[in-house]
């Protein structure tokens, strides 16, 4: 398995577990390893919370002062080619690559020589060693450096199968020119994941619902360190506004995480409504830390409706049958609402409108069971197409 697994973010962790799980149900002889985030510390985590083999990528960047100018000046040249090498030794020794989920196929705070790279570096020495690569669900796009766009588009030609988490991953790397006809479209395999026994809806009668907003720290796509303080600065004020607005109403709130990175948002939403509220009761308004997607499942239990950005948020607000508004910052979120039967509420997390979004809870809440509903249904069949997914792979790789 390949990915950015271990650094902190819930939702490659997850899509990691879910294909781990699918393994070792169906070649539990398999001796599995895990290539993952080239940062301290992180082949530690997941070889300990997975039971699995972990190793780094790639070489990490060295700790030296004046080996990092040398590293800088030379453009990454002498690491990036002894990771390659390294990749080759591993490759030569491995039966089947597997890239299992995540948005392996974008460029979402990835500069062209760091993950752009691995992915076609890693593809490149699985085809040198004959070895079979499998994209499994992932995300695609946007791509919006060239040299990052020429990397990935390469690296999935190289690979045995490919499948997409969407329809609109599938399209867009048609409309970069690639060649996708024969590829097919299956949910996120963390729809896979095992639901905490906690998991049924939590709230039946009257009264004010319990709600989960899931907030980030989000500074655009390309974290640019100017504009990015703005598009965070007007995203905190209104989404500080809104959890404000709901606790006016009575709704007890939960702050929802996805990666260590949202800590920051969640520092900055609760100073500012502890100060605007400073005697509120604390079981009216709070904030647990979370590291995996089963922390966030249990999290999510104790709420009735979600409001959140993250897109694992989202998966597993609705495989838990919770409903949901969407305010993501990219279309993924977009295209599984809407495969559920939720695309009216959704928002683009730099165009976020807080009227709106007053306007779209309050809809969803007056009609909650019907979506509720929409929602259960649209899970039976993601686990219909997983299952076969699963099949599939069985037959053709595994």
């Amino acid at each position: 398995m390949f990915g950015l697994f271990g650094c902190g973010n819930a939702g490659n962790d997850g899509s990691l577990e879910a294909m781990l799980l699918f393994l070792r149900r169906v070649r539990p002889d398999a001796e599995l390893i895990c290539f993952c985030q080239p940062s301290r510390g992180a082949d530690v985590y997941v070889s300990q919370q997975f039971g699995v083999a972990a190793t780094p990528l790639s070489f990490s960047r060295p700790d030296s002062g004046l080996l990092r100018i040398l590293d800088s000046l030379s453009l990454k040249g002498p690491r990036q080619l002894a990771s390659l090498l390294r990749a080759i030794g591993y490759a030569s020794r491995i039966d089947l690559l597997i890239l299992p989920g995540t948005g392996n196929l974008d460029d979402f705070r990835k500069r062209p020589l760091g993950i752009p790279l691995a992915v076609f570096g890693w593809c490149l020495a699985a085809r040198l060693c004959r070895t079979k690569i499998a994209f499994v669900s992932v995300g695609a796009g946007p791509i919006r450096h060239p040299v990052s766009r020429w990397l990935m588009k390469s690296a999935a030609a190289m690979a045995h199968y490919r499948s997409y988490r969407d329809d609109l991953a599938k399209e867009f790397m048609e409309s970069i020119g690639f060649d996708a006809r024969r590829d097919a479209v299956y949910p996120d395999i963390a729809f896979k994941l095992p639901v905490p026994a906690s998991g049924e809806r939590r709230h039946a009668g009257a009264g004010p619902l319990a709600v989960g907003v899931g907030v980030m720290t989000y500074t655009g796509w390309r974290n640019d360190s100017t504009r990015g303080t703005v598009i965070y600065a007007a995203y905190l004020e209104k989404i500080t506004k809104f959890v404000l607005w709901l606790l006016d109403r009575g709704h007890p709130v939960r702050i929802l995480v996805g990666e260590n990175t949202d800590q920051q948002a969640v520092a900055d939403v609760v100073t500012r409504v502890v100060a605007a509220m400073p005697h509120m009761p604390k079981d009216r308004f709070l904030s647990e830390p979370m590291r995996t997607l089963h922390d966030l499942m249990r999290q999510i239990a104790s709420t009735d409706v979600i409001v959140a950005t993250r897109f694992h948020n989202v998966v597993c607000a609705l495989k838990m049958g919770k409903p949901i508004v969407s305010i993501g910052y990219g279309k993924k979120n977009d295209a599984l609402m809407a495969e559920m039967g939720m695309g009216r509420f959704c928002q683009h997390i730099e165009r976020l409108d807080l009227d709106l979004l007053i306007e779209q809870f309050t809809q969803l809440i007056s009609d909650r069971p019907r979506y509720e509903q929409s929602i259960q249904d649209a899970n039976q069949l993601f686990q219909k197409r997983l299952d076969h997914q699963e099949s599939v792979l069985v037959q053709q790789l595994l």
